[in-house]
């Protein structure tokens, strides 16, 4: 009887070894898959924000590009029309000069 105790108890032992082992594998692969998990959304939050730069420059560009030629149409017209462009800049001084007149 002491010989079977004793061979459940190396028997137990040996379980409870491989046991240990086991977690500690299961450990290591969950903490190798964590690591994965944190590059790969690493990698796709860094193309995003690549993405969202591109974008954000191309609109950039276009918007400037907008605004140029935006401009050379007001000088061109101002070119075209120097005496309307005057009195429309005149109108203006006066409409400001007045709304300023009321505030103070």
């Amino acid at each position: 009887m002491t010989r079977n105790t004793e061979s459940v108890a190396g028997e137990f032992t040996a379980d409870l070894t491989a046991l240990r082992e086991d977690v500690a594998s299961l450990a290591d692969r969950m903490a190798k898959l964590v690591q994965h998990q944190t590059q790969s959304a690493g990698l796709r939050v860094s193309e995003a924000v690549d993405d969202a730069t591109d974008k954000i420059t191309s609109t950039a560009a276009k918007a400037q590009k907008t605004v140029c030629a935006a401009g050379r149409e007001i000088e061109s017209s101002i070119e075209r029309n120097p005496l309307t462009s005057v009195l429309i800049a005149f109108g203006v001084g006066i409409s400001l000069g007045l709304l300023n007149r009321l505030r103070g």
